[in-house]
């Protein structure tokens, strides 16, 4: 998306999955959100659960992964501190160890800043990253930490919060020296039959489903950061028991071989959620998004 902005060849090629954000943008001002938890697949973590809460991040960014693709890139956003100590204590109490950084030079990663920069422009909103490029943690305790997360937001905090998954459906880059021939395509199409009907069981509220199939679809769909986003994400919304059907706000494109959309899940009341033992994972940008109604 950022090369899309630039001069160059892939100048406005992107520009469908900008306007997505925008319009999520959009959405969170008319429900009030005042700040975005980003669920962020390039924060890479080998212990615990981490929360980037500083109160206010600004600087330049080049990407390690991609550095010819995001280099240089200003970013500028409020942060929100005395949440992301909440979000931590409450993850803590539900048995998930989590640390929140609030006095910290870690800048946000590209899964955090590049979001902030089509949906919050004009810094309306405060942004929370989140670790989850988890390299040693069970799924489970990722769904735990997001259900945990809308305990914290639902009962102590005076406020309304979005809270973003920002990862992608199969993410399997396309073989060294193929990037430019998969610029717009899927590796495979096994793969993009697998993302296809995945898309069609959230469109569809089949959850149960789909949470029972995750971690082998985060398996075999070279899912990425093992999509521990997307299990913070369904337990914020409620795992399984989760009754909400997505709406797809940019439909599914490839990219660079990988699988990507732009999706809206709202909020739907559950109690009682129980969020079942999983698989172990080992870690290796569909952006997601819920709000507390």
């Amino acid at each position: 998306m950022y090369l899309s902005e630039l001069d160059g060849p892939r100048k406005g090629s992107r520009q469908d999955a900008i306007d997505g954000h925008i319009e999520i943008g959009r959405r969170c001002r008319a429900l009030g959100v005042d700040t975005i938890v980003v669920f962020d697949t390039h924060w890479l973590v080998n212990a615990n659960y981490h929360l980037n809460c500083a109160p206010h991040f600004k600087g330049n960014y080049t990407s390690n992964e991609l550095p010819h693709f995001i280099a240089n890139m200003p970013f500028e956003c409020p942060g929100n501190p005395a949440l992301g100590k909440l979000l931590a204590q409450t993850c803590n109490a539900f048995g998930v160890e989590t640390l929140a950084h609030h006095a910290t030079t870690l800048d946000p990663e590209y899964g955090t800043l590049v979001p902030m920069r089509y949906m919050n422009p004009d810094q309306h909103f405060k942004a929370i990253s989140v670790s989850a490029l988890c390299t040693v943690h069970y799924l489970n305790d990722s769904a735990r930490l997001g259900w945990a997360m809308r305990q914290a937001v639902e009962k102590h905090y005076d406020g309304t919060v979005a809270f973003l998954a920002s990862g992608s459906l199969s993410h399997r880059f396309a073989q060294n020296g193929l990037a430019p021939e998969y610029g717009f395509k899927i590796w495979s199409p096994f793969l993009e039959q697998l993302d296809r009907r995945v898309i069609e069981m959230w469109e569809t509220a089949q959850w149960k489903d789909f949470c029972a199939m995750l971690p082998e679809y985060a398996s075999k769909g070279h899912g990425e950061g093992f999509m521990h986003d997307t299990a913070m994400m369904l337990g914020a919304l409620g795992w399984s028991e989760y009754q909400g059907k997505a709406e797809i706000i940019t439909p599914y494109f490839g990219a660079s071989g990988t699988g990507q959309l732009n999706a809206v899940f709202p909020v739907t009341e559950v109690h009682g959620t129980h969020i079942p033992a999983a698989q172990a994972s080992t870690a290796d940008g569909y952006t997601s998004v819920s709000t507390r109604l």
